[in-house]
């Protein structure tokens, strides 16, 4: 996200490379809406956005269907949507668990979990302690199977398991997936997302929650637009894989012309993990920790990256987004570097 950073004059201005949204893509976003979106009557009315209307879940069962290709095809009768990903945590956490119980996951992790499972329904995160590269590896459930144990000795019961993308078989009734249009169509304004799953008790939990939780009908129209046509929407996701691997390529190389680690192999999200370890100050400068003392210093320099904190156990990791203007990439690097040499 770039703030007041004019380039004629690069050096004003303040840099986020933390909040993770798919800026590359936002024009072309515009222009569909702007030449194919009619918002109609309906859109106004209570009955056209309830849950998703008619039109929204069809597309997107399409959608996932084509793209996902799952064993048993999504219909639209088994989608609920809402207004984002926050909104379908809650609602999960809400219909499947009790205050106090708990949801099983990796790290590293989004770091935001915690409010979107416990600000209102009072769902702890259990996480597994494991390193950034054991994540993917066949011995993390012996590391879930660890964090049971403690989570029970402590007095949480574990009633959900949070998987981003998951491949392993589960009964399809205890499978829940939640998916929005913020990264994949960079369009977090929408606030726009879907809960699909097979289970017909949930379903009627997710119903029960609709009253405080549907999506706005223009947002719905805008959504609907976009997926149903389909060769718009493949020729879209073509050219934000290009532009994201390009941007990909701009930050790595620019990465190790720094000298700076990072974690290779990932293909997938908008932020690349950085290893900064090797220039956490001695001096934490009235933070808590080494990590938030960083931050402050690069705060300091006009740019943000967000520490650790409960994203990794392991020290001196930073999240930097790259899904942004190369122009604001290598200002923000240049930034950086001037911060820790």
């Amino acid at each position: 996200m770039l703030i007041n950073l004019d380039f004629s004059d690069a050096k004003m201005g303040f840099l986020s490379q933390r909040a993770t949204e798919a800026a590359l893509v936002t024009n072309d976003l515009k222009e569909f809406t702007d030449k194919n979106v009619t918002i109609t009557q309906e859109d106004f009315l209570y009955r056209g956005s309830h849950a998703g209307g008619y039109r929204f879940p069809k597309a997107l069962a399409a959608h996932l269907n084509e793209y996902l290709q799952p064993y048993s095809p999504v219909t639209s009768d088994m989608i609920r949507c809402v207004g984002a990903a926050t909104a379908m945590h809650d609602i999960l956490a809400w219909g499947v668990t009790n205050p106090g119980e708990g949801v099983l996951t990796s790290r590293p992790v989004y770091g935001r979990f915690e409010l979107d499972f416990g600000n209102m329904s009072q769902v702890r995160v259990v996480y597994s302690r494991n390193k950034i590269e054991e994540a993917f590896q066949d011995d993390i459930v012996e590391k879930f199977e660890e964090a049971l144990l403690r989570s029970r000795k402590a007095g949480v019961d574990v009633k959900m398991m949070l998987i981003v993308n998951p491949h392993n078989p589960l009964d399809p009734e205890l499978l829940h997936v939640t998916y929005g249009l913020s990264k994949d169509f960079g369009a977090a304004g929408l606030r726009l997302g879907a809960i699909i799953t097979r289970s017909q008790p949930v379903l009627r939990a997710i119903e029960a929650a609709m009253r405080f939780n549907n999506p706005s009908g223009a947002s719905l129209a805008i959504g609907s637009a976009m997926l149903e046509d389909r060769a718009w929407c493949r020729a879209f996701i073509d050219s934000s894989r290009l532009k994201l691997a390009q941007a990909h390529r701009h930050i790595t190389s620019q990465l190790r012309d720094m000298g700076i680690k990072y974690l290779p192999g990932s293909n997938a999200g908008f932020f690349i993990w950085v290893d900064l370890s090797p220039y956490l100050p001695s001096d934490f400068d009235g933070e808590s920790n080494q990590e938030f003392a960083l931050a402050k210093r690069l705060h300091k320099m006009g740019v943000f990256l967000h520490p650790r904190e409960e994203h990794s156990i392991e020290q001196g990791w930073f999240r930097m987004v790259y899904s942004q203007d190369p122009r604001t990439v290598t200002e923000g690097l240049r930034r950086i570097h001037k911060a820790i040499s």
